[in-house]
């Protein structure tokens, strides 16, 4: 069984997304940087929608 990611509905996420600079936002983008559940979900998803992501979040190393 494949494990359930609630990154694509994460509040700090959708925070970050509204106000990237609010500590809320700062938080979410510092915690995905290396949180591992994060990791496993963008690499789960198709190539193109990982890119997507990545170039949104300016996440290099997943681009």
């Amino acid at each position: 069984m494949a494990a359930q990611h609630n990154c694509d509905q994460c509040a700090f996420r959708k925070k970050y997304d509204v106000a990237p600079k609010s500590f809320l936002g700062r938080l979410w983008r510092w915690h995905a940087g290396w949180c591992p559940g994060w990791k496993a979900y963008i690499t789960s998803l198709p190539e193109n929608e990982r890119h997507s992501l990545a170039q949104k979040y300016q996440f290099r190393k997943y681009m």
